[in-house]
């Protein structure tokens, strides 16, 4: 399978030399996990930042069917940040090749059953501003699924996900004592 590879810059010039080598190394991430449809990589430059050592840095984000894996490193050298990103991403597709790679949900696409959502009216009364939208594909996973995906992410806070024991949408939380908490919403 031929995956897609999308290179952006941030407050840098991405060129021929760095689009070549992002290219070459990231096309060979598919050997790892069959599953990858695309991959982007960002790649930034922080003139902001604390240290010298944190100012290049290379992120990764692999999507595949039902998967989405994300790593983010931090370097003086844009080769250095990517590198160590790209092993990253490696170490974490076999992780999860190893712990999930079987058949998921009851055969369904996520498009059949989850309803799309109705877009909010916009209000120019002082209430506060929605600045971003999100819209990504749900596919039923378990409980246990959606803590490695949050964990394998980097989210810290929450991860939204198609219960496939449930069928439905649950929010998936850390509490403060450093557990995790599960919502399921119901219609009233």
């Amino acid at each position: 399978m031929t995956m897609k590879v999308e290179i952006l810059g941030r407050n840098m010039d991405v060129t021929d030399r760095i689009q070549d080598y992002v290219s070459k190394k990231v096309s060979r991430l598919d050997r790892y996990l069959s599953d990858v449809e695309e991959a982007r990589v960002e790649l930034s430059f922080l003139k902001s930042a604390r240290s010298a050592a944190d100012r290049q840095v290379a992120q990764i984000t692999v999507r595949g069917k039902g998967l989405i894996l994300r790593s983010e490193e931090r370097a003086d050298d844009l080769f250095a940040a990517f590198d160590s990103a790209v092993d990253k991403m490696q170490r974490q597709m076999e992780r999860y090749k190893g712990k999930r790679h079987h058949g998921r949900g009851d055969g369904k696409s996520a498009s059949e059953v989850v309803t799309e959502a109705s877009e909010p009216a916009n209000d120019n009364d002082g209430r506060p501003v929605i600045a971003r939208r999100k819209h990504f594909v749900l596919t039923p996973i378990t409980e246990f699924e959606a803590l490695d995906q949050m964990q394998l992410l980097g989210h810290e806070e929450f991860f939204v996900f198609f219960n496939a024991n449930r069928s439905m949408v649950n929010v998936l939380y850390r509490r403060r004592d450093g557990t995790y908490g599960l919502i399921e919403p119901e219609l009233g």
